[in-house]
């Protein structure tokens, strides 16, 4: 199963140049120059991951995560950086961020992440969908 990729940044030479490496590894990617555009993307379309510039005008990182996952808790945010500090690091993380990757990202590591990512969302929504089936099941009486 191919991996579903939102990929924000307001950097247009870092996005086209992104896109087409990571369309090269096989994967379905849809980008983004801003929060506001990435979070109608979320709203409507199914992603496994969303990696997500920390510095952007407007919206910045940390809030688009923090609406992210209000949003679609399941889909998995790796925010990629070029200012990366411990702090926003591990308040990426305390936010519900699963990777915080300095640029330039290395393209095998986070070819990895995005795997990993996908492969947990899928475990996030089989158990939620299991949790829901045995909700109806025992209102139901069975």
């Amino acid at each position: 199963m191919t991996a579903r990729v939102l990929l924000v940044d307001d950097e247009l030479d870092f996005l086209e140049v992104m896109e087409e490496r990571l369309k090269n590894r096989g994967m379905e990617v849809t980008t983004s120059s801003n929060a506001e555009d990435a979070l109608k993307q979320v709203a409507s379309e199914p992603f496994d991951a969303v990696i997500l510039d920390l510095k952007m005008p407007g919206i910045d990182g940390l809030e688009t995560l923090n609406l992210i996952k209000e949003q679609r808790p399941e889909v998995q945010v790796i925010l990629l950086t070029g200012h990366a500090t411990v702090e926003k690091g591990v308040e990426a993380i305390k936010r519900g961020a699963m990777e915080f990757v300095e640029k330039p990202a290395d393209l095998e590591f986070l070819t990895e992440k995005i795997e990993s990512a996908r492969e947990k969302k899928m475990l996030i929504v089989e158990k939620t969908n299991e949790a829901r089936i045995m909700e109806i099941l025992k209102h139901h009486g069975y």
